[in-house]
């Protein structure tokens, strides 16, 4: 008999129901939502904690899609290791407070947003389960290995998120008047998404946008329209000057602003030839 999926004892799907709201409350201004679901996040996901852990197992198959067949069953054999390796009590008893929190902080109504790889995640789910019985778990495994190597599950999920981040440039083009980089877009991306990882990705992002924008700006310099202009000259003196700043200030609007600006400013110069 198949067994029942419980969707709030699925991590995965908590999680990825999690990361919905918080985009939706960023697009609507709502920033005490935000807030209380980021807090939520990095209470109950947080760097080695049992949730986090038990996380990554669903993690290492949903972004290994695409995968030839033979990894497949070898990376699901292997977090099949590490699954049992984490005691269910202890993601029981966790969850548990996941769910309290949700309820009591945010809306119950979370566990009910979309989730576009919802079947792949419940499937995976029921392939942990210790209920599972051997001939319905390699059933399972069979399926998993058919989501995994296939990719339109994989583009769906992307549709989606272009979604979710195209209403969020449209927003911020409306609050700005100007159409966005494709640079713009991406640290936008990486912004929306670093509420659910304590923005070590967006920081690490940076790191290497902020370098990036740092050598374009130090090589303007050698223009005519820099060096011959002391008013361009100093004003790029301290956008730099400002970047470096960065590296000790934690990611706020102010520092995404500036940024966002500066990807701007350098497209600007190169564009107009400024190099030549």
């Amino acid at each position: 008999m198949k067994n029942k999926h419980n969707k709030k004892r699925n991590t995965a799907l908590v999680y990825e129901a999690l990361v919905k709201e918080m985009t939706a409350a960023i697009l609507r201004d709502d920033h005490a939502t935000k807030n209380k679901i980021a807090d939520i996040v990095k209470k109950h996901f947080a760097f080695d904690s049992i949730l986090k852990k038990d996380l990554e197992c669903y993690h290492s198959i949903t972004e290994s899609f695409g995968s030839d067949e033979e990894t497949c069953k070898k990376i699901i054999n292997e977090v099949k290791i590490q699954k049992r390796l984490i005691d269910p009590s202890g993601i029981f008893k966790a969850q548990t407070e996941l769910i309290k929190d949700i309820n009591t902080e945010v809306d119950s109504n979370i566990f009910n947003n979309f989730v576009p790889n919802y079947k792949a995640l419940a499937t995976i789910d029921q392939m942990f389960s210790l209920k599972t019985s051997p001939r319905e778990r390699i059933m399972l495994e069979n399926k998993i290995v058919s989501f995994m190597t296939e990719t339109p599950e994989a583009e769906e999920a992307t549709d989606v998120d272009s979604v979710v981040v195209s209403k969020f440039v449209q927003k911020f083009n409306q609050k700005y008047n100007e159409d966005l980089l494709e640079e713009q877009k991406e640290l936008l991306n990486q912004f929306i998404l670093s509420f659910t990882d304590n923005s070590l990705a967006l920081k690490s992002f940076l790191n290497n946008e902020i370098g990036r924008l740092k050598e374009a700006l130090s090589k303007s310099f050698n223009t005519k329209e820099i060096s011959e202009d002391k008013a361009m000259t100093e004003k790029t003196e301290q956008v730099i000057t400002k970047l470096e700043g960065f590296s000790t200030m934690d990611v706020n609007e102010e520092v995404l602003l500036t940024v966002l600006k500066t990807q701007k400013l350098v497209k600007e110069i190169y564009s107009d030839g400024a190099d030549n």
